[in-house]
């Protein structure tokens, strides 16, 4: 299977909804070198994978007035995490959880601590941030502009391998940057989200996505986090979605319709 799909939005929207970790796929060559066996490594997929965050880029794309474009990662995160830094930028290496993951949501060994990154990052890594580039560079020639809303969620209770857990875990985190979100996208998801509950900012989870080409030098790209709690929408950990992802779905719908203005 593809490790990427880009699914095409409306000319003129300048939106793309980022996907990144919904998938539980793993190819076998990388499943080998994973040291977790087979009980052990579902439950890890189970704490590590937005469950059914797809499906809500989905149904907000479909319902939305302008539809967005989407790009949606296929494999799992514990294959590449394609929003790390693939170098030593990346603070969650401190964790073992850099682009290619050594260490589980528990601290538990995931790889051996000497794996060596690069086949992976090649592989998997470097064709994806190369295609999402492009998807932007294309949104920008079309439209003028681009706006990330990278889509996520998040579990309610604290996992050790979280740096800044300690602060609040509202039902809807917006993560957000100095430069790529302006105040007029963080306005629209407070009003786009109110239903669902109380918007916090940066809080379990901080930042966005930004391909590095247009990282911090083009303003044209504006990007906005939302990172959902899953008790909000879901059982956790890893089981069925409930009526609180239509709800979801709505409001992000809403937030796009505001971005394509």
């Amino acid at each position: 299977m593809p490790s990427f799909d880009l699914l095409p939005g409306a000319e003129g929207s300048p939106v793309i909804l980022h996907v990144p970790h919904s998938a539980r796929e793993i190819p076998p060559e990388v499943r080998a070198g994973i040291t977790l066996d087979d009980r052990a490594l579902e439950r890890e997929l189970n704490h590590i994978v937005d469950a059914h965050t797809a499906e809500l880029a989905e149904a907000a794309a479909s319902s939305a007035g302008v539809t967005p474009w989407r790009f949606v990662n296929r494999l799992s995160r514990l294959v590449v995490d394609p929003e790390r830094f693939p170098d030593e930028r990346e603070e969650m290496l401190a964790v073992g959880m850099g682009a290619v993951y050594t260490r589980t949501t528990h601290l538990a060994e995931l790889r051996p601590a000497d794996t060596d990154p690069k086949p992976l990052v090649e592989r998997y890594f470097r064709p994806y941030a190369k295609a999402m580039t492009h998807a932007v560079a294309d949104r920008l020639a079309a439209t003028g502009r681009a706006v990330i809303i990278d889509v996520h969620s998040y579990p309610t209770a604290r996992l050790p391998y979280e740096l800044h857990g300690e602060g609040p875990r509202p039902p809807v985190c917006l993560g957000t940057d100095s430069f790529h979100t302006p105040p007029e996208l963080l306005a629209a998801a407070r009003e786009a989200f109110a239903p669902c509950g109380e918007a916090g900012l940066d809080s379990p989870f901080s930042g966005t996505y930004v391909p590095l080409d247009f990282y911090g030098v083009e303003a044209r790209v504006a990007a906005l986090m939302i990172e959902i709690r899953r008790d909000t929408y879901m059982a956790e950990p890893g089981g069925p979605a409930g009526p609180g992802l239509t709800r979801l779905s709505r409001a992000l719908a809403a937030l796009v319709d505001a971005a394509s203005r």
